[in-house]
């Protein structure tokens, strides 16, 4: 599959829930989220058969890679069972094929050993900060750093590696602690990376004098610990990479605000109630529940996700990059992260 601007298909994300038992602020704030909101039914979630065969169907199209996002994607009961049904496939080549997970954290250490016997191969775990106080200010649940370090352990022990630390900056609220972040995971197994935060959806606040660039974050780090940037692992990689020049691990930096990558873009996300979206940013979906429930066949769905992606013409950060105000002046509503994965 190749869009409009020559992109191929090649990373397809699942958000296997909706619900999260965080209150992030960049991403679920509780004004929004809040005790009275109304979450998805069950029957309204696509089942595990519902999202193997999407899977299933863009492997045979080109798709290698496939994270699991929610939501929180541990609070969705059962889910080795996912992960064992997607480790069953294979490329057209006969490969297997790359599964991740991105998650909080706080169940982790539970379910470490068992997603990895059932198949998942990585996990990315989000930390904003490692002083405490900071840490469940941005959660705003109280949940504790400690819990989530714990996690890491464990995670590390099983073997789902190399594992990625997110750390999504918001200015004010946890910048002060980048350089401390990295001297705390510098020669360690672990892979920093710094995220920008993003206008994603429209209910976290978003003002671009709350984003931290990432040249800023390179700048403060380097002060103190000495980088040196490396090539990506491969064509499409989100984050730009940085070395410890001691040879002590390196960091990344995803700059989706500053420094768009919507040029090397490849991947689709499936929401919860199985809508296919061709980009973060986007306003509206596809609905591929609808045409599984109602009888498609597998070549039927193939043919409709090949003539989306083929139309596919996203390129929002590129603009937002250029006009920002014009286009949140204009815009509609944009999908919030938790329904669609980060």
């Amino acid at each position: 599959m190749i869009d409009q601007f020559q992109r191929p298909l090649h990373d397809l994300r699942i958000s296997v829930t909706d619900r999260c038992n965080f209150r992030c602020v960049y991403c679920m704030p509780k004004e929004v989220f809040g005790k009275d909101f109304a979450f998805m039914e069950r029957d309204e979630l696509l089942s595990f058969e519902e999202m193997t065969r999407l899977a299933r169907i863009s492997v045979a199209h080109g798709v290698e890679k496939i994270r699991l996002t929610g939501g929180e994607p541990l609070l969705r009961k059962g889910i080795e069972e996912l992960v064992a049904m997607l480790a069953e496939l294979r490329t057209p080549a006969g490969r297997p094929i790359d599964i991740a997970m991105t998650t909080n954290g706080s169940v982790l250490a539970l379910k470490a050993q068992a997603l990895k016997d059932a198949g998942l191969k990585r996990v990315t775990v989000s930390l904003d900060s490692l002083d405490d106080a900071t840490f469940r200010a941005m959660n705003d649940v109280k949940f504790p750093v400690s819990k989530v370090l714990n996690s890491l352990d464990v995670a590390h022990s099983a073997g789902l590696g190399p594992i990625k630390i997110n750390m999504v900056l918001k200015r004010g609220q946890n910048d002060q602690d980048i350089v401390a972040m990295a001297r705390h995971f510098k020669g360690t197994p672990y892979i920093l990376r710094f995220i920008e935060f993003m206008d994603v959806g429209s209910s976290n606040g978003w003002e671009m004098a709350d984003v931290v660039p990432s040249g800023e974050v390179v700048a403060r780090i380097n002060a103190e610990l000495p980088l040196e940037e490396v090539a990506p692992n491969y064509n499409g990689e989100t984050s730009r990479r940085w070395r410890y020049r001691d040879g002590e691990g390196e960091i990344g930096v995803i700059s989706s605000v500053t420094q768009s990558f919507c040029h090397s873009c490849s991947r689709a996300r499936v929401s919860t109630d199985g809508k296919l979206f061709t980009c973060l940013f986007a306003t509206e979906g596809h609905d591929l529940r609808a045409l599984m429930r109602g009888g498609s066949t597998d070549e039927q769905l193939a043919a409709v996700m090949t003539q989306i992606w083929r139309e596919r013409t996203d390129r929002y950060s590129e603009l937002r990059s250029a006009e920002t105000g014009r286009l949140r002046a204009s815009a509609k509503k944009r999908i919030e992260m938790s329904y669609i994965g980060g």
